[in-house]
């Protein structure tokens, strides 16, 4: 895959909605990776102690936020802006959940670690104050609800 274009370089995460193989957007951080397991406390019948044990109910994640960083794609930018309500009317997006994948970069630019964020849905974006007095890039910050994720390790290249 060739390298990220040239403003994305100073980032080590990277945003790709999946089977597009476009890089929408970079940040400097990604956090808020967490899936829980609820769970009931239940006797197993086969038991003879009467232990009772947990037993999987649901699953539930935690909102992922990506920040500091810049959306580079206007598409993307547009799926974001479909989630929110318009001038006359509420959300616009015919399907406002999305995959997307979150790509790791090593040291030398190279992919690594792979979060696919599944049923991801933009619920927060925030801009980073601007002073023009000073020589600061622009900052953006993305916070998306999902339902599901996967984590994977590509293969590192030659």
């Amino acid at each position: 895959m060739p390298h990220p274009p040239e403003p994305f370089q100073a980032f080590r995460f990277l945003v790709e909605v999946e089977n597009s193989g476009v890089v929408s957007a970079a940040f400097s951080q990604f956090s808020g990776v967490q899936m829980e397991v609820q769970t009931i406390q239940a006797r197993i019948g086969s038991d003879p102690r009467g232990v009772q044990t947990g037993i999987p109910v649901g699953t539930s994640f935690a909102p992922v936020t990506l920040t500091r960083g810049v959306v580079g794609d206007n598409d993307f930018l547009e799926w974001l802006y479909a989630a929110a309500a318009g001038p006359h009317a509420g959300p616009t997006g015919d399907s406002l959940r999305r995959t997307i994948n979150v790509v790791a970069l090593d040291q030398r630019g190279r992919r690594g670690v792979v979060w696919s964020l599944r049923g991801a849905m933009p619920i927060r974006y925030e801009l980073a104050p601007m002073d023009g007095s000073r020589s600061e890039v622009l900052s953006e910050s993305i916070t998306f609800a999902i339902n599901g994720m996967e984590r994977r390790t590509e293969p590192a290249e030659g």
